[in-house]
């Protein structure tokens, strides 16, 4: 368990320095991270003109700098939202600098990356956590509370689709496979957290991914199945190419079926500029505000067939994330995502990886065990 966080000079807030400032630091980290209490965006990490003018007009609080070093000095906390590539030696460097460090997903291109991350963190006493914000996603939540009325758990279908037939370019789409792109690992890596998160260990892998559109050198359609060690089986898609978008869940259990169409609506109100107020914050409450909740017309349904049901979406909160980061810093608390937890999740992503390659199923390696062995 990591000590608690003594902020330098007697701060008030956690100094947070973020390094990144593109999609996943602007629109996620940067709003969250300045909306939580407890928190302040101390310095940003960016080299781009037009991406630090949004820094200071969005942020006027935050220092720009220009390298990740710029902060070991100047933050408690650091927030790594870079490419995927540059996620294992920034988190190495920070937790060496003898700062806790919140990783955006994927944590590592490898397992034995991520376990060796685990390692230090443990070895320093320091958190390191993952930002698998898809835990808070309304229907995710949802879900899991509904579980005990679908009975056995038989099959878990979870899509994250889109329609993007041409590309829009970058290290995601073009990059190689030290970029660590792809669908696979992008959307992906929530997928297969979320199943480990509801069904437990995974024992083997079947995953197929495809390469659809010309310019790009990472998958942008794939399939993945997992057999859990408890019975369930997942099947998972994640795809840019879905002309007509699948439900977003569909879990057939013993006794019921659970359906439910189209995306959590966080995101989208973050890209817009919204962030949770302080109504939706306050640990171990009931949330009171209107942040991350849906209209009745996108619930999903409960029941068999003539016999269905629509059952309230419960409110998203990515804002639990950044609340869990202050309770681990300040008294103690688990982490939000354990690290471990992510490093399972990129050993099935490894094996997934290696199955879409031979074209058959792969064996999950036990906990600690290499892939092949």
């Amino acid at each position: 368990m990591p000590s608690p966080l003594t902020p330098s000079s007697g701060a008030a807030d956690i100094r947070v320095g973020l390094a990144g400032f593109g999609p996943a630091g602007s629109f996620f980290h940067a709003p969250l991270i300045a909306a939580t209490p407890g928190l302040r965006l101390s310095a940003v990490v960016t080299r781009d003109p037009g991406r630090a003018a949004r820094v200071r007009a969005e942020h006027p609080g935050a220092e720009v700098v220009a390298s990740a070093e710029d902060l070991w000095d100047a933050c408690d906390l650091v927030v790594i939202a870079t490419p995927n590539r540059t996620h294992v030696p920034l988190a190495t460097e920070a937790l060496k600098a003898g700062l806790p460090v919140v990783v955006d997903k994927p944590l590592a291109g490898a397992a034995d990356e991520a376990r060796d991350l685990v390692r230090l963190a443990h070895d320093r006493g320091l958190m390191l956590t993952v930002f698998q914000n898809r835990r808070w996603d309304g229907d995710f939540l949802t879900l899991r509370h509904l579980l005990p009325e679908l009975g056995e758990i038989r099959r878990f279908e979870s899509r994250f689709e889109r329609w993007r037939p041409v590309p829009k370019g970058g290290w995601r789409e073009a990059g190689g496979p030290e970029d660590v792109g792809g669908t696979l690992f992008d959307l992906g890596s929530h997928l297969v957290d979320q199943a480990l998160t509801l069904f437990g260990p995974v024992t083997h892998v079947y995953a197929e991914t495809d390469v659809r559109r010309a310019g790009i050198r990472n998958d942008d359609d794939a399939f993945v199945a997992l057999t859990h060690r408890s019975g369930t089986r997942s099947h998972l898609w994640m795809s840019a190419v879905a002309g007509q978008l699948g439900p977003r869940l569909r879990v057939l259990g013993s006794r019921a079926a659970y359906v439910k169409w189209g995306l959590d609506p966080q995101e989208e109100r973050l890209r817009a500029g919204e962030r949770p107020g302080p109504a939706d914050f306050g640990r171990g409450t009931e949330q009171s505000g209107s942040w991350g909740t849906e209209p009745p017309e996108r619930w999903g349904t409960l029941g068999v067939e003539g016999d269905v049901r629509p059952v309230r979406t419960e409110a998203g909160a990515y804002q639990r994330f950044y609340e869990g980061v202050v309770a681990c810093l300040r008294d103690g608390a688990p982490p939000p995502v354990p690290a471990e937890e992510a490093v399972a999740t990129i050993a099935v992503l490894e094996a997934a990886r290696l199955s879409a390659s031979l074209g058959q199923v792969v064996p999950v390696p036990a906990h600690g065990d290499r892939l092949g062995e």
